[in-house]
């Protein structure tokens, strides 16, 4: 049997095969983060079972506080719903920031955090879009809230304008505290160990504070303990808001202890990012 020997590749075929365009510009940091969120929207598509912690979940918990603490906290459930679901929402939006720690874990477990490092783009986008992803989901798990409290009677003395600027404040305060778990999510090893943690912060965190009774109910030394809680003072601002009596000093704290809590975990967080092995 005769070999065939191949000839070859002329200059005109080899042009053909070859992509004849410019090399595409390296991406902007917004661009970068911008792809990186959508990423993170596409999760969804791929795990819709995602989408409980923003639909269900909040559901549950207005209802079942609504229906179940109403009568006895307030006289009925209506008046009771007008107090509560400003807190609810605050509740419901925190809980799942820890998702943004537990999601980049599992990128690191599965070898997508080396790859997306190997990347041409601005080293910290990987990150902040995650981060802005997550907001979107913040934003639905906000009006699913919201619309479920309108159904129910919720009536806000603040208006359309003081309810968005109530959620506005909200996800300012999520995506500052959404650093935290990013954080862990670096140096944990497991996302259960993420999950863990986290849930062991925030859970004390949500009903240690005034989301479902007035601290002045409690007892003193309890009353102080609540009143000093930030998550406290987030219910308090965006209630205020919802109200239409809140002041400059309950807005302030917020953006202020947000501020906080990005200037401090942010640099820590890209630090771990960039010397991670």
């Amino acid at each position: 049997m005769t070999a065939v020997r191949e000839r070859p590749a002329s200059g005109e075929a080899l042009r053909a095969v070859l992509a004849v365009r410019e090399r595409p510009a390296r991406p902007n940091a917004v661009r970068a983060s911008l792809t990186f969120g959508w990423r993170a929207m596409l999760r969804i598509k791929h795990v819709p079972e995602q989408l409980f912690d923003v639909t269900a979940f909040p559901v549950m918990l207005t209802l079942v506080f609504t229906y179940l603490l109403g009568g006895a906290l307030a006289g009925s459930p209506r008046e009771y719903l007008q107090f509560l679901l400003p807190g609810i929402l605050v509740q419901t939006v925190v809980m799942i920031t820890m998702y943004t720690g537990v999601a980049l874990n599992v990128d690191i477990a599965k070898g997508v955090f080396d790859r997306i490092r190997t990347l041409p783009v601005w080293r910290p986008s990987a990150l902040v879009g995650a981060l802005l992803g997550d907001a979107v989901r913040y934003t639905l798990a906000s009006v699913v809230v919201v619309t479920l409290g309108l159904v129910l009677g919720f009536r806000s003395a603040g208006g359309v304008v003081g309810v968005a600027l109530g959620v506005l404040l909200l996800l300012v305060f999520s995506f500052a505290l959404s650093w935290i778990w990013t954080m862990l999510g670096l140096v944990m090893r497991t996302q259960n160990a993420v999950m863990g943690a986290s849930m062991l912060v925030l859970f004390p965190l949500t009903f240690g504070s005034n989301i479902f009774v007035d601290p002045s109910t409690m007892p003193g030394w309890l009353e102080s303990v609540v009143r000093l809680n930030p998550i406290t003072h987030l219910v308090t601002a965006v209630r205020g808001l919802m109200a239409g009596d809140v002041t400059v000093g309950q807005v302030g704290w917020v953006l202020v202890a947000s501020a906080v809590l990005v200037a401090v975990f942010g640099p820590v967080t890209m630090r771990l990012y960039a010397t991670r092995r």
